[in-house]
């Protein structure tokens, strides 16, 4: 599967923005899909992922009730909802899919098979 992540820009802090991220490719459905972010200086971290059921989502701790990931497998997107922005938030950020990832993994970015290019998220005070 090839991914595509756009959406990002430069925000106040505060503010919002609507990350997408493109699959193409068959089977969307099989993969679990997440996005990462990594800031200058910093290691990749978890933000957020999603199942293939729509019901089962997961958040790191820094974004839970901030930050909403979503998809739709009808057109093979992948959406990441970021509202209440903080200057911590600024980012580069990776949309990435994996199609036999265990629960336990979920949140490790060696475990993905597929990224796609960033996109940068700036948040300014």
């Amino acid at each position: 599967v090839q991914l595509q992540a756009f959406g990002g820009g430069l925000v106040q802090a505060g503010g919002s923005l609507r990350l997408s991220c493109a699959a193409s490719g068959d089977s969307f459905t099989q993969y679990t899909m997440a996005w990462f972010r990594q800031a200058p200086g910093k290691e990749r971290e978890f933000v957020a992922a999603i199942r293939r059921s729509v019901s089962n989502t997961y958040y790191s701790d820094s974004v839970r009730g901030r930050f909403t990931i979503s998809r739709d497998n009808a057109v093979s997107m992948v959406y990441l909802q970021m509202n209440s922005l903080k200057p911590e938030d600024t980012a580069v950020y990776y949309c990435a899919a994996d199609a036999r990832l265990i629960l336990s993994s979920i949140r490790m970015a060696q475990h993905y098979d597929y990224w796609g290019r960033g996109t940068q998220v700036t948040v300014s005070s």
